[in-house]
């Protein structure tokens, strides 16, 4: 009885965990330097706007400004692996949650149509698909978050380096903040997570099966009549951009409180702007509202241009390379 299914299930978690990793690497190195920059930019406590005219009382000049003007800081004082910092820690981040991501979110998608076929998925109620990734990414984030906790301190230390490596922030962070210190702002990245998971994968089936409606409506009406509703990887990547771009900037003020979460109490070089002391924020809406005080609503959209710049391409990317990594593996039998 289900005997009979169980390889096939087994092998269709293999298939999801294995182009979900793979995706998930790929997409995180090719667009690392924007992350470190996004990073740099949600750490600084500096205002980047015009309200830091107003707060000179609070905070003196930002060290970064723009996207361009950061870029040329990193690379003049760290050079080019300075753009790469916190890359391993980050790859052993993205590499499971994505696996995990992908292989949930089948696994839920498939129980809720009642067919482990990709293509019957595409039939389930928009809401089913916000839901199963809000789940997906909650299930993953909780899998992979001290990885990201490490990338996030690593890539966010500048020069001089206060960890040489990951191994040394692992330790650092063990005995002086203990087991717990590994979670340091789950709390917010979970309240984040489920909007962004949602949104990400919800509106990427909803721009997916708009595609494949005009697929059909285009060929029906200049193919002579044929019907063909494949998606090219062209449009996957249109479609994966999208939601990348959407999710992302809907959710980028709670991406900023996990953050400062994350490097409370690292000791910066003073030429990166004032450190987050620890307990600085004693909760998120605490946070929040902090930021908006000190630093204006501006404060909450720091790194949202790199972000998106970075989330709308590594959306893309993420989801192409699932999909064909996918129908490869699934070719070989």
């Amino acid at each position: 009885m289900g005997s009979g299914e169980e390889p096939s299930q087994m092998r269709r978690a293999l298939v999801d965990s294995l182009a979900g990793a793979i995706s998930g690497g790929i997409s995180r190195t090719v667009t690392s330097p924007l992350d470190v920059i996004k990073i740099r930019f949600q750490v600084q406590l500096e205002p980047t706007t015009s309200w830091g005219i107003l707060r000179r009382d609070v905070y003196g000049p930002s060290k970064y400004t723009g996207l361009l003007q950061a870029t040329k800081d990193i690379l003049r004082e760290e050079g080019l692996p300075g753009f790469w910092r916190g890359n391993v820690p980050a790859l052993f981040m993205y590499m499971p949650y994505t696996a995990i991501q992908f292989t949930v979110l089948h696994k839920l998608k498939t129980f809720a149509s009642g067919s482990s076929r990709t293509e019957d998925h595409l039939d389930l109620s928009p809401y089913l698909s916000y839901v199963s990734g809000a789940i997906a990414g909650c299930t993953a984030t909780i899998g992979s978050y001290p990885f990201d906790l490490l990338r996030t301190i690593l890539a966010s230390q500048g020069e001089p380096k206060v960890y040489p490596n990951m191994r040394s922030a692992f330790i650092d962070i063990i005995k002086t903040r203990g087991v717990q210190g590994l979670y340091s702002g789950l709390s917010p990245t979970l309240v984040e997570i489920i909007p962004y998971a949602g949104l990400q994968f919800g509106s990427y089936d909803t721009f997916k099966r708009s595609m494949m409606t005009w697929n059909r409506y285009k060929y029906s009406h200049l193919s002579f009549g044929s019907e063909d509703d494949s998606v090219s990887s062209f449009q996957l990547f249109l479609c994966g951009f999208a939601a990348g771009t959407f999710s992302k900037a809907a959710c980028h003020p709670l991406d900023v409180v996990k953050k400062r979460f994350q490097i409370e109490g690292l000791k910066r070089h003073p030429r990166y702007g004032a450190p987050i002391e620890s307990s600085t924020y004693k909760g998120m809406y605490h946070a929040l509202k902090e930021i908006v005080v000190k630093e204006g609503f501006g404060g909450l959209y720091k790194g949202l241009f790199p972000s998106l710049v970075k989330s709308a391409p590594a959306g893309a990317v993420t989801f192409v390379v699932y999909e064909y990594i996918s129908d490869w593996v699934q070719g070989w039998s």
